[in-house]
């Protein structure tokens, strides 16, 4: 249940991805009922004083697994699965709300598509309007680094970034935006982990693609030399693909780039195994499930290595943390804005306040954490879901089973206006001439 007479949030500063502003935030039944100052609410409100403080949206994490069974076991964090095929993802897309399908170029043999598939693929999301998703590696050259790593004896974790270097990244980030412009379908490119693959997406639209790149709070956070770290269960820990790089530099280019638009929102790809899960890969890297932790201290970890260290403001935080989401999946601004009639979605962020990263005081199920011991500026003090304070004073007040899936409905507007724009003047006609009418060569079969 709501608040029962409301809350009004004083005092604070309210940030939106375009503008800020000192503004009271009255919230009722669920709903934003009014943003402005010296407002006039019923008797009886609860009132939060967020001077010197941030209200902002709520985050809008896009890319997580819960309880995803992968590689043999299931990961710790919970939540389920679907999976469809052409024709259910139309009725998925026309009735069920869903309007973005993810596909694999990695996984040989388990989830991964040849081109001819990804062509079909991206023309039906492209046909019922929706998103096209890629996790973009080279599953071929994957397998067959696999297969050299373990015969020359490299067992270990650094195997899977050795398997699987950035390039593997890159040339599948291209292959699939060369594909999804055949058919003139949005693409969006999960997980960008590297330099070489931030390049090709910030290239692709810098050409006119309409694709958008995730990186992710791990790839923005840490890094890859941890595949290299004497302690098995400490490098395994890190094992997700794409792999981390063990570039150092990678993080801040990356962070560079979503700053700047060449990357337009971020996710987690939250997969969480404990470290006796990741055993199963103990004496074979290929055998460690991937994947890592990230949907608890995402915010965290972009306002300490975006906004804190100068690469990005308030709002361009509050565009890539949830109003880009929002828009690209097309419940903006029910979600992702703090204004009147939008979702009571409220966040109010202390960026004084500094905590550390830790297993030990997370309440994510997994027991460890790559961020482990990293000092953030920033901090969420209240968190309002839906018009309920759902965490305060390091509290979590929620209850299972309260979420509510949020129906979404196909051809976003951010993401298909140019879309159908060249489908009206771009397609390609024949060239009117007379026929040929001179000697032909006979040839014979």
């Amino acid at each position: 249940m709501a608040e029962p007479h409301g809350i009004l949030i004083k005092g604070g500063k309210v940030v939106n991805e375009d503008v800020s502003v000192i503004s009271d935030v009255y919230i009722e039944n669920g709903k934003i009922a009014d943003v402005g100052l010296n407002l006039h609410v019923p008797d009886g409100v609860r009132v939060i004083d967020a001077s010197g403080k941030l209200v902002i949206p709520g985050g809008i994490d896009p890319h997580t697994h819960m309880e995803l069974a992968f590689m043999g076991t299931r990961s710790v964090d919970d939540f389920h699965i679907g999976t469809q095929v052409k024709q259910e993802m139309e009725v998925i897309a026309k009735e069920r709300g869903v309007n973005s399908f993810k596909m694999f170029m990695a996984y040989k043999g388990l989830y991964m598509l040849q081109d001819s598939e990804l062509y079909a693929a991206f023309s039906q999301c492209k046909a019922i309007g929706a998103i096209a998703q890629v996790h973009a590696e080279n599953g071929d050259l994957i397998a067959e680094g696999a297969k050299k790593m373990l015969s020359m004896g490299i067992t270990g974790p650094e195997g899977h970034e050795l398997c699987r270097p950035e390039e593997v990244e890159a040339e599948a980030t291209q292959r699939a935006i060369t594909i999804a412009s055949a058919v003139n379908c949005p693409l969006y490119v999960v997980h960008v982990m590297s330099k070489s693959a931030a390049k090709v997406v910030g290239d692709a639209r810098r050409n006119g693609h309409v694709v958008f790149g995730e990186p992710i709070a791990a790839g923005l956070g840490t890094d890859g030399t941890h595949y290299w770290h004497k302690d098995w269960a400490h490098a395994a820990s890190f094992v997700m693909g794409p792999p981390l790089r063990p570039d150092p530099s990678t993080p801040g280019y990356l962070m560079d780039l979503l700053a700047n638009d060449d990357l337009s929102v971020t996710g987690t790809d939250n997969c969480t195994f404990s470290v006796c899960q990741k055993a199963l890969g103990k004496d074979d890297f290929t055998k460690i499930p991937n994947g890592v932790n990230g949907v608890e201290d995402r915010m965290s970890v972009i306002w300490e290595k975006g906004v804190h260290s100068g690469k990005m403001d308030e709002n361009r935080f509050v565009a890539v943390t949830s109003s880009n989401a929002a828009k690209i999946f097309n419940f903006y601004p029910q979600k992702g804005r703090i204004a009147k009639n939008s979702d009571a979605d409220v966040v109010i962020w202390d960026p004084k306040l500094t905590r550390k990263i830790s297993a030990k005081t997370h309440h994510q199920a997994v027991d460890y954490n790559i961020f482990e011991g990293m000092e953030c500026h920033g901090v969420a003090v209240i968190t309002i879901s839906r018009g309920k304070v759902v965490y305060e004073d390091g509290q979590l007040k929620t209850t299972p089973g309260s979420g509510r899936f949020i129906h979404r409905e196909p051809f976003s507007e951010y993401v298909y206006k140019r879309i159908k724009q060249r489908d009206e003047v771009g397609q390609p006609t024949a060239v009117i001439r007379k026929p040929y009418d001179g000697k032909v060569i006979s040839v014979s079969h």
